[in-house]
């Protein structure tokens, strides 16, 4: 089996429990407009243009997002910090873009891990056929599950989808009593509305099962990329949230019954 990867970044510590080896594959279905990694929404290996400026003179290269990997050869890097995994109840987690994209290269991946005693935690948007969704569940040990928005018409504008399949989804995992984390990208103006707040919190306390949720809060660092890709930024002039304010949305979270933690 092979797949399309663009970033593998070792030794984590915020994508799920332990020191952990985040694989970061190709392709995501959403558009949202304070996404980290702009250049890896397609799902096919792209070409940029990247242009770097020294002493007022122009320098471009064409660089490439994204290369092909089989299962073997990625199981093989994950390996290469199994003692790191062992030591502190780490693993591996996949993200993105979307890696039920590829889901069949993931569940493959998973499989190989779980013969050989790995943790694995799938970090996704979870916009994903019902099908997918289960099948993934099948084999993986957690779920990084975003959720962003609940009204569905300010999903559509601010991520190009609609949310329905997203909750239902959640809503599957939840009652299937899988082990689900739940992370809120907290961007200013948006997702931090008191409404969106409020419609969450009432989301979620209906849930079961799942009771932890980390924030993650919004930070403008991806802005090069932007620039370097030639993709569109609307969240340019966006400043971050203060630490009061982010301690201030853990106590209301903690409030309704959740383990809250502030990640990034």
């Amino acid at each position: 089996m092979e797949g399309t990867i663009f970033d593998i970044k070792h030794f984590a510590v915020h994508d799920g429990p332990g020191i952990r080896q985040t694989i970061f594959l190709n392709g995501c279905p959403l558009n949202c407009w304070w996404c980290h990694n702009p250049e890896s929404q397609s799902k096919n290996i792209e070409s940029f243009i990247k242009v770097n400026k020294l002493d007022g003179k122009e320098f471009k290269k064409e660089v490439s997002v994204g290369y092909k990997i089989t299962t073997e050869e990625l199981f093989k890097i994950i390996q290469g910090d199994q003692i790191f995994f062992e030591e502190s109840s780490g693993g591996v987690t996949f993200s993105g873009g979307e890696p039920l994209m590829q889901a069949n290269f993931l569940y493959d991946i998973l499989k190989v891990c779980k013969e050989n005693i790995i943790n694995t935690c799938v970090d996704t948007t979870g916009f994903a056929s019902e099908e997918t969704i289960q099948k993934i569940a099948e084999i993986a040990d957690c779920f990084l599950f975003d959720i962003k928005l609940i009204d569905n018409e300010l999903h559509q504008k601010y991520t190009g989808i609609s949310v329905d399949e997203i909750l239902r989804n959640l809503q599957w995992l939840d009652k299937s009593n899988k082990n689900v984390i739940l992370r809120f990208p907290v961007i200013p103006g948006i997702t931090d509305a008191v409404k969106n707040i409020s419609e969450i919190k009432s989301f979620i306390k209906s849930l079961k099962n799942i009771n932890q949720i980390d924030l993650l809060p919004y930070h403008n660092i991806s802005n090069g990329k932007y620039s370097r890709f030639n993709k569109e930024n609307k969240m340019k002039n966006t400043e971050p949230l203060s630490d009061v304010d982010m301690l201030q949305l853990k106590s209301e979270f903690e409030s309704i019954g959740f383990k809250v933690g502030i990640d990034g």
